[in-house]
């Protein structure tokens, strides 16, 4: 293997010693480039569970329908509330934890520069030759 791990594929045994291969009885790529490199079926290497007639054999069964709803039994259980406190935020970037330390910070990379008049000290933002900003009463000629 290119990262210099060898694994022993045994395929009368059909054993690898990346025991994937023994554990789902699918071929894992070790067994993929063996046989490859044999000129081998791949296909034999697959279980018998995994192939298309077993897998037929079980829609074949008939499943058995579904009584009338109004028939089923109340359910008695108590009914669980969800903590909305407890709920996972997914929306947006995730919050920073860790602490930060001198290599986090900005001034490593030199002062803050404004891209819009080029001083240092403040962003673009808050900017006092922003069009429209208080601070200095004057706007930036376009």
């Amino acid at each position: 293997m290119p990262s210099g791990i060898e694994f022993v594929v045994n395929l009368r045994h059909r054993h690898c010693d990346y025991s994937e291969f023994q554990v789902d009885q699918i071929p894992c790529h070790h067994v993929l480039a063996c046989c490859v490199n044999q000129h081998l079926d791949w296909k034999q290497y697959v279980h018998e569970v995994y192939r298309m007639e077993e897998i037929r054999k079980v829609y074949r069964t008939r499943f058995r329908l579904l009584e009338n709803l109004t028939t089923w039994p109340m359910h008695q259980e108590p009914r669980l509330i969800p903590n909305s406190h407890l709920k996972r935020v997914t929306k947006g970037c995730p919050k920073k934890t860790r602490f930060l330390n001198e290599m986090d910070m900005c001034d490593m990379h030199g002062p803050r520069r404004c891209r819009l008049c080029g001083g240092e000290g403040h962003s673009r933002s808050r900017c006092p030759h922003r069009a429209g900003s208080n601070a200095s009463g004057s706007a930036l000629n376009p």
